[in-house]
């Protein structure tokens, strides 16, 4: 997984990818293609939609499909539209409702700097409970094989 813009390295496991002179993700043509061994190689995935098909092109012809997980999902930039309440208390604790879109696939959900336990509900929602924090404004975020999501203040307070 990785996001829709492309950009992020992989690595390819497999059989005979010494002399590896292509590398697709679906019509896409990867960049920056790095052998490391026989059965492995680095490349830069270009940017795409959806679910697609990774193949490697040597003098012995394309890659077809065998063991593992032959395919690489694009995953869009997650985005907070809303956080429900906004504000909480310093010691923490609180239920925080996250709305956006692209959420799916949260792998992380930051108070500023600080991480807070989480659950993806739906594409559309994250519940997060909030850490402990200072009491003033901080900026929260959600990560995903997509990027950084925008920030959305919370408030702690007293």
């Amino acid at each position: 997984m990785g996001p829709s813009g492309g950009g992020n390295t992989v690595t390819l496991f497999g059989t005979g990818l010494t002399l590896t002179s292509a590398v697709h993700f679906g019509a896409g043509s990867a960049t920056g293609i790095t052998v490391v061994s026989d059965s492995q190689l680095t490349a830069t995935a270009p940017a795409g939609t959806g679910t697609v098909l990774v193949t490697a092109t040597t003098p012995g012809g394309t890659s077809t499909v065998g063991l593992g997980n032959a395919y690489y999902t694009y995953v869009d930039l997650p985005v907070i539209d809303s956080l429900s309440p906004t504000a909480g208390s310093a010691s923490g604790g609180d239920s925080v409702l996250i709305k956006g879109s692209n959420l799916t696939y949260t792998d992380t959900v930051l108070f500023d700097a600080t991480p807070a336990s989480f659950a993806a509900v739906s594409d559309t929602m994250v519940v997060a409970t909030a850490p402990g924090g200072s009491v003033g404004p901080v900026t929260v975020t959600v990560h995903s094989p997509g990027g950084t999501s925008n920030g959305a203040a919370f408030q702690y307070q007293p």
